[in-house]
């Protein structure tokens, strides 16, 4: 597994993965409850990453909506259905728990979406900032609710 680390105006990024796919995106923002650490049989390889890093740069300057990034997330099939409809979710569009549970056929789910939206390991590209409380009230990140409000916000701004 391949690993970076580079900077941006919200806070600093590492990825990680191999050619497979990016398999953890991490925002450390030194807030909320996700942990990450950088094992020591990762290789560190900025090149690796180069135009990943280029389209999350992109996207937090507003120039870009859409990633096009292979992704390669370790979850539970469940997890991996819930990622892959937050992966639907329009650039500068919110969405609740219960509609995405409602999405996957099962309405009562709602809290078993928020777990899985909490474990998502690639936040930014599978955009699990997108989905808030049934109220519209911003919900738990994993990496701070500070953070998940200046993404909405952003991009709120840069719509066009």
């Amino acid at each position: 597994m391949y690993y970076t680390k580079f900077n941006t105006p919200f806070c600093e990024i590492i990825l990680a993965g191999d050619e497979k796919g990016l398999a953890y995106l991490h925002l450390n923002t030194g807030q909320g409850s996700r942990e990450f650490e950088i094992q020591d049989s990762w290789e560190l390889k900025p090149e690796f990453f180069k135009d990943t890093q280029s389209q999350i740069l992109g996207y937090l300057a507003g120039k870009r909506e859409v990633f096009e990034v292979s992704l390669n997330p370790a979850g539970t099939e469940f997890q991996k259905k819930v990622w892959a409809q937050l992966r639907t979710i329009p650039y500068n569009n919110l969405v609740s728990y219960g509609e995405i549970a409602k999405k996957l056929g099962n309405p009562k789910a709602a809290r078993a979406v928020g777990a899985a939206n909490g474990k998502n390991p690639i936040p930014l590209i599978i955009p699990c900032h997108r989905v808030v409380g049934a109220n519209g009230n911003l919900t738990g990140f994993a990496h701070g609710l500070a953070i998940k409000e200046k993404l909405i916000a952003m991009e709120q701004r840069w719509i066009s």
